[in-house]
This record gives structure tokens, sequence and C-alpha cells, in this order.
């Protein structure tokens, strides 16, 4: 069973889906569309709040004309050692400049979520059952202390200019 989080609790009734040859986009739904159908449908009409799965060997940079046309980019996170999606993240944010909805699908673990936070992330499929009690009991994992600078702001730390703390959730 996949439920979608985000910092403020589980979400209910998420629009999105990942279709597959099993599982098709109902009347109330929307589908998210890999990379190629996405640049044709985008091509062939005006529309707007598309959703997109970005697979990790995509190139992300092929939807900076269409960012302003996007509601959600999926982020697919196949294996648990697969990153690829967190450099994914931090160049939409940081310099595609994207502001709305980026979510992580696939093996999303609970010590990740902290990490992907930091990059922009700010959704989760999360289908992983210890992730999924973690979160259900507000216990996510804590990084305190940074060395890289990232998509959410740090609060400096006395002593060494390369440190960062992690701000608190407002």
């Amino acid at each position: 069973m996949t439920k979608i989080w985000r910092e403020t609790g589980f979400v209910e009734n998420d629009p999105w889906v990942v279709e597959t040859e099993e599982l098709k986009a109902s009347e109330g739904q929307k589908p998210l569309l890999d990379l190629e159908t996405l640049i044709a449908q985008a091509e062939e009409s005006n529309e707007v709040g598309f959703g997109v799965l970005i697979k990790p060997a995509d190139d992300v940079r092929r939807l900076e004309p269409y960012l302003y046309r996007l509601e959600l980019v999926a982020l697919a996170f196949p294996a648990f050692n697969d990153g690829r999606a967190f450099s994914h993240a931090s160049l939409l944010r940081e310099r595609l400049n994207y502001t709305n909805e980026i979510r992580a699908v696939g093996d999303v673990l609970i010590d990740q979520i902290p990490l992907m936070l930091r990059v922009g992330i700010d959704s989760f499929a999360v289908t992983n059952e210890t992730a999924l009690r973690r979160l259900s009991e507000n216990r996510l994992p804590g990084i305190p202390h940074h060395y890289q600078p990232s998509a959410r702001d740090a609060e400096p730390v006395k002593g060494y200019s390369w440190r960062r703390q992690t701000k608190p959730a407002a």
C-alpha cells in the first residue's frame, strides 16, 4: 500500500497515479506522464497542470521549457542505493527555480527522508512498512549538522563557517 506523506502528515485522496500496465488513472485522478509523453503532449497543447515522472537516467533539464505548466514532478528512486534523483531535485530547485511540488516515488526509506527534504523534495510516496510506521508516529530521524548548502535554508553555527544547522520546520 502506498501512502503520500508531507511534513504536515499523510495526504488523503491524492489525485496523482503512476500508471502501469495494470493500473491506469480513473475518473478524478491524474496520470504522471513519462518525460517523452509529457514533452509530446505539451508541444501539442497549451494545457497546464501536468505531472511528470522522471526516471534516474532522464535529463531533468529537458523540463525547463515546460516547468511553468507542471503541477508535480515525481522523481523515481528505484533502489535505495540509486541517488540520481537527489541530483534531479537539486537541479530543479536551485538551477531551474522550480517551485511546485516535487515527490519521491519508489524505494523511499525513513533514513533518506531528511536528506530528500534538504534537496527540495516535499512529498513522498511511501510503501516501506518501517517508514510508514515511523512517519505515523512522527519519528523522523534528524540530522542536526550539515556541511553542504541545500535547497532549504540553514542557520549558521558558531565556530566553523562551513557547518550549518537545520532550521526547525515552520
